[in-house]
């Protein structure tokens, strides 16, 4: 009886533990607005005015944040696949206008990350 209290007591306990590793599940909104995302990166041109084309990719990705956040503690998960993105995004909005090799160099990290994520987030059940 006392093995079975103890059992009970770490099953209760231990599920709890648990909720970090366990994924959340699909969810059209997130789909959406992930692909918005990287439809915004795939548009950038180097050689037009970046700071608008950034704001729109950080638009796109506040969103997708601000959705999942309200979604609930459930969605650590995808907002983790997102934060290098953001990252990224953060930092050239404060560096302002770059040459067209950095913008070059930051479109394709974005785009390299959009794929990472995009893959994480769509390929969820």
């Amino acid at each position: 009886m006392r093995i079975l209290a103890v059992l009970v007591m770490f099953m209760l306990g231990g599920c709890a533990g648990l909720e970090p590793w366990i994924p959340s599940f699909w969810d059209d909104n997130q789909a959406a607005y992930i692909t918005e995302a990287r439809l915004s990166i795939e548009q950038i041109r180097c050689d037009q005015a970046q700071a608008p084309q950034v704001e729109r990719v950080h638009e796109d990705l506040r969103r997708f944040e601000l959705y999942s956040e309200s979604k609930g503690s459930a969605q650590k998960d995808v907002l983790r696949v997102v934060e290098p993105m953001s990252k990224t995004v953060n930092e050239w909005q404060r560096r302002g206008e770059g040459s067209k090799t950095y913008c070059s160099i930051k479109k394709a990290l974005l785009t390299q990350q959009g794929q990472r994520a995009a893959e994480v987030i769509l390929g969820r059940w």
